[in-house]
């Protein structure tokens, strides 16, 4: 279940956890590795990671993306955007696996990872948490930004790990804002007994419903994937 002492904890602390846990897998990877699959479909390791590299770039970006505002998003609303099994989904895994492949030395990109993601820890934890700022054709403050940042490295950082058994596992604090974002868009806390991982994995469409964890939802049931 969920370990409610991190709940305190800053976005800009959730955040470096999260990229910190993530990059505690990707350091350790080789080329034959990075061929492996993840719970992505049609991602091997290495196309995943590009495409975690890409919204560290992006967080990156917005940090340092001011806006008049107001905040049209937070922490919660911004997924709202983000169904499974739309278009720009589709486009969007093309691009990253095309993307990937034309790294010849997994090193490269392993590194450029590495880097980005540092670099977006830095820029987040010297930000003004309520500051906002501009992504993905939204505006939200910094802090949002960050859990959002937080939220999704987390959940592929379960992607990242099925085929690696061995590999560190997510961060709790990160876990516990996956947990809280689910809680928000799902609008009560489920009611299902659900330890963090697997609520995670359930409520993005990564592992099916049983008929019992059906029952239990009730109407919800037919809302998940809550994202994707």
């Amino acid at each position: 279940m969920t370990d409610r002492s991190v709940d305190h904890e800053q976005p800009s602390q959730v955040l470096r956890h999260a990229y910190e846990a993530f990059s505690a897998v990707v350091v350790r990877l080789d080329d034959e590795e990075s061929w492996l699959p993840t719970r992505c479909v049609g991602w091997a390791v290495r196309d995943l990671i590009f495409h975690c590299l890409g919204d560290a770039q992006r967080g990156l970006v917005a940090l340092h993306t001011p806006s008049t505002g107001p905040a049209d998003r937070d922490a919660v609303t911004y997924w709202q955007d983000w169904r499974p099994d739309s278009v720009g989904a589709a486009n969007g895994r093309r691009w990253a696996r095309v993307s990937a492949g034309m790294f010849l030395d997994f090193d490269q990109l392993r590194d450029l990872y590495l880097e980005t993601a540092a670099a977006a820890v830095t820029a987040a934890e010297r930000a003004d948490p309520e500051r906002v700022v501009a992504t993905q054709g939204h505006v939200l403050t910094a802090g949002d930004l960050m859990t959002t940042l937080a939220v999704e490295a987390t959940v592929h950082h379960l992607d990242l790990t099925t085929g690696l058994p061995t590999a560190p596992a997510p961060s709790p604090s990160a876990l516990s804002s996956v947990r809280s974002t689910l809680d928000g868009l799902l609008g009560s806390a489920v009611p299902v007994a659900w330890d963090d991982e697997h609520y995670a994995l359930a409520a993005t469409g990564r592992v099916p419903l049983t008929d019992a964890e059906r029952q239990a939802l009730g109407a919800d049931a037919a809302r998940l994937p809550l994202f994707g």
